[in-house]
């Protein structure tokens, strides 16, 4: 399974990063001559209801939602390690504002708090990455402090503090790179995550908007003529779901690789 995974991630990374070589047509060229053409010779995936190739759109709309899903990681990461790895080593007062903090953050319905974030900042692309990045962190969070308060109890961090080391250099120079095999299996789990999150915010007309393209955005484009052009919904929809599929495998099998306790 990871085998399979890792091979679809590749696939839309590299359709992404090539789209402008790969794509047979000009995304935003309008004709409406061919408008809702079905599958054909000339138009693979058919056409949209302005006549646009929707290979070349699906294609180039691989690169908005996944430039979204890793950026907004990203920053997940960004905020998120720190954070654990000061409440797991440090304890008492830290450890508790923090995850306190944490838990106010779960407690709210994640989606109708991204919604009333993006609806008030406006919908765009950087809106998105910050809005799901700076949510997003929590879980990452929760893993990193679990992993440090059990570290920081070891014998080499011990023997790290007898000799006079500082603090921050054990965090990040002794502890936290033995907390990356967990870090890394989130993190790529993580990222389907926010390539749906990103989609349902498009299809709801929160996120990418015209001319840019994002799969949730072609979806949302198209439902108005599901019945009559349904490839419109059903190719960006089978993107979403390969490029999930893909991640999620990919996933498990770090999971099963790196996890000792996975292993008989």
């Amino acid at each position: 399974m990871a085998v399979a995974g890792m091979a679809v991630v590749l696939l839309f990374a590299l359709m992404a990063i090539f789209a402008p070589y790969l794509a047979p047509h000009d995304p935003l060229v309008s004709n409406v001559r061919h408008r809702l053409q079905p599958p054909s010779s000339e138009h693979l995936l058919g056409t949209d209801s302005l006549g646009r190739d929707m290979l070349s759109r699906i294609m180039y709309g691989s690169r908005i939602s996944l430039l979204i899903a890793l950026l907004a990681v990203t920053l997940a990461i960004a905020i998120g390690i720190p954070i654990g790895a000061l409440a797991g080593y440090y304890g008492g007062m830290v450890d508790s504002i923090s995850m306190r903090f944490v838990d106010l953050l779960l407690s709210f319905p994640s989606l109708f708090l991204i919604l009333t974030l993006v609806a008030l900042l406006g919908p765009s692309i950087w809106v998105l990455i910050v809005v799901m990045g700076g949510l997003g962190w929590t879980g990452i969070a929760r893993i990193v402090r679990a992993e440090f308060l059990k570290l920081r109890e070891e014998a080499f961090t011990e023997a790290a503090r007898a000799v006079g080391v500082g603090n921050m250099r054990i965090i990040f120079r002794h502890l936290l790179p033995n907390t990356m095999a967990p870090v890394i299996v989130t993190v790529t789990l993580g990222i389907p995550g926010m390539i749906l999150g990103e989609s349902a915010l498009s299809f709801l007309g929160l996120g990418v908007l015209p001319p840019q393209m994002s799969w949730g955005s072609l979806i949302n484009l198209g439902l108005p003529f599901f019945h009559t052009a349904w490839w419109l919904v059903i190719f960006p929809g089978i993107a979403i779901l390969l490029c999930v599929l893909g991640y999620n495998f990919l996933g498990d099998g770090l999971r099963d690789s790196l996890d000792p306790r996975l292993k008989v």
